[in-house]
Order: C-alpha cells, then sequence, then structure tokens
C-alpha cells in the first residue's frame, strides 16, 4: 500500500540540522530503498530554500508508515513542525514525464 508523508521543517534551526543529520537521514532511506517509492525535498518558490519533504512509501500498513517515520534520523532530531501520513493510491503513472535531473530540467 502507498503511503505519502509531508513534513514541514520547523521555522528555526532547519538548515543547521539538516547539514548535521544528512548522513544518517541518507543511511536510514538507503536501508529502505526497497520500500521508497518517491522522494524530495518541498522547496520555496526561489528553488533554493528547503521547506521541508515529501517521501512515497509502500509499505504494508500504516503503523509500518507511521514507524519508518518516527525512526527517521531528520524526525527524530526535530526538524518537521508537523508531519502528515496519509493512505494513498496511485492513479495516473507516468514515469517519462518526470523531468531528467533533481532540479527538474
Amino acid at each position: 500500500m502507498l503511503y505519502i508523508i509531508y513534513q514541514e521543517d520547523r521555522d528555526e534551526g532547519a538548515a543547521e540540522i539538516r547539514k548535521q543529520i544528512k548522513p544518517a537521514h541518507l543511511a536510514y532511506l538507503a536501508s529502505f530503498e526497497s520500500k521508497l517509492v518517491l522522494g524530495g525535498a518541498l522547496l520555496a518558490e526561489d528553488g533554493v530554500k528547503r521547506t521541508g519533504s515529501v517521501l512515497i512509501l509502500n509499505m504494508g500498513s500504516l503503523a509500518e508508515a507511521e514507524a519508518f517515520s518516527r525512526d527517521e534520523p531528520f524526525r527524530k532530531a526535530g526538524l518537521f513542525k508537523s508531519v502528515k501520513i496519509s493512505h494513498m493510491r496511485r492513479g495516473q503513472w507516468n514515469p517519462a514525464a518526470a523531468p531528467a535531473t533533481a532540479e527538474g530540467n
């Protein structure tokens, strides 16, 4: 089952938390490679400032998605002011429409 995790960064200190915890965050995501469908940063309109992140996971239950989120290093470090987890259904699927680069080019 697909779950989307929508996480908004706290207002103060987010950049420092990201800098310190990023290696643990990336290692954690790598350990869930078989479950992680898509993930990426939420950005301000300037395309630079990070405002949060979104993850789409293929998990067996809401409890599994919640456990993943609870144990995620950025969340454990207090990066997010809000986290929302929702069960979703895949509708349209067009990987060919995805940009070639992470920056959207």
